[in-house]
């Protein structure tokens, strides 16, 4: 099957939190009309009246010319050519509660790192089930990039994923910029999971953190999450692929260091002694890594890999385990 992207295609962003708005702004960057998603009323009335996002990146200016933002999830698909999911993953169905215009004839571009909760399913994974599209109308935008960073035009590298190398190179076009160069790669699979296991990784060394463990074994908990990712993508889906590029390993990286990192964050905040629920209350935003832990750990019972950081995170989230046991008992197995 092939579905081919027109070269003038018009990009619509579903999400309206610091990643869709940095997506939006490098897209914006190249003087594109969008399309933009938007149910929070003051976002909304923010981005129409003021040309700004009031709740996220607030300091970033958008041409009102350009944005189209409206809270009509219909009109921004109906008007655009390529869907870009920028929502938590956890709430993502009902972003999409009251669409009914066709997905049929649209390409959907995931830059969502999560997994939708209950349903066991990465976004790829969903739009493929769902509304029956396949995967030559799915890829996703992913990478090392803190929003913060993308906003601000500070250098960031990107990676877009899909079957069809043509459409790649038109996807890539509309976010490459002088500060945002983009590379190509057809493992979705791959790189998906490796979004999706970076913030169980991070949060595994934001808990070392809030324990006191220094940097040396940090270094040494990041690399054997590495190792982890690496064996887990591999044996569950062999493919020809090196894990140690930027949207694999860096990916992990950038999220297990900076103090942007939303997942990471929750790893020090129950680190220092927080219950999991009031960890969960103090963050302002959603992290990825929480519903992914429980996520991996139900689809890891079918493919059995070895995966001792994972599973001490899932414990210490789900199972109200000690985090200093737990962590103690990790570092045997490293």
């Amino acid at each position: 099957m092939e579905f081919k992207i027109n070269s003038s295609a018009v990009c619509g962003v579903i999400g309206y939190g610091s990643w869709a708005t940095a997506l939006v702004h490098t897209i914006h960057t190249n003087r594109q009309s969008i399309w933009w998603h938007v149910r929070n009323s003051e976002v909304l009335e923010s981005l129409q009246n003021e040309g700004r996002n009031a709740k996220y990146l607030n300091d970033i200016e958008f041409d009102t010319n350009l944005i189209n933002a409206t809270a009509d999830i219909n009109e921004v698909v109906a008007n655009s050519d390529i869907i870009i999911i920028a929502a938590p993953s956890a709430y993502l169905k009902s972003f999409l509660d009251g669409l009914t215009v066709s997905l049929e004839d649209k390409f959907i571009l995931s830059a969502t790192k999560g997994i939708i909760p209950d349903d066991y399913k990465t976004i790829t994974e969903y739009f493929r089930d769902t509304y029956g599209l396949s995967y030559c109308q799915l890829g996703l935008i992913s990478g090392p990039s803190h929003a913060e960073e993308v906003s601000r035009n500070k250098l960031s590298y990107l990676t877009v994923a899909c079957k069809d190398k043509e459409n790649a190179l038109i996807i890539g076009e509309k976010f490459a910029t002088p500060a945002v160069q983009i590379r190509y790669s057809d493992d979705i699979y791959g790189i998906e999971y490796a979004g999706i296991l970076k913030n169980i990784y991070a949060l595994a060394g934001g808990l070392a953190v809030g324990l006191g463990y220094g940097d040396n074994f940090r270094a040494v908990l990041t690399a054997a999450g590495a190792k982890e990712m690496t064996r887990f993508i591999n044996e569950s889906y062999p493919f020809e692929r090196n894990t140690m590029e930027s949207a694999y390993l860096g990916d992990l990286l950038v999220t297990s260091y900076p103090s942007f990192s939303r997942n990471r964050r929750l790893g020090q905040l129950i680190g220092h002694g927080c219950t999991v629920k009031s960890a969960l209350n103090e963050m302002t935003m959603i992290a990825e890594g929480y519903f992914a832990s429980e996520c991996i750990r139900h689809i890891n019972e079918k493919h059995n890999v070895y995966m001792p950081i994972a599973d001490m995170v899932y414990d210490v989230l789900y199972k109200r385990a000690n985090p200093r046991r737990k962590m103690k008992e990790l570092t045997s197995l490293l």
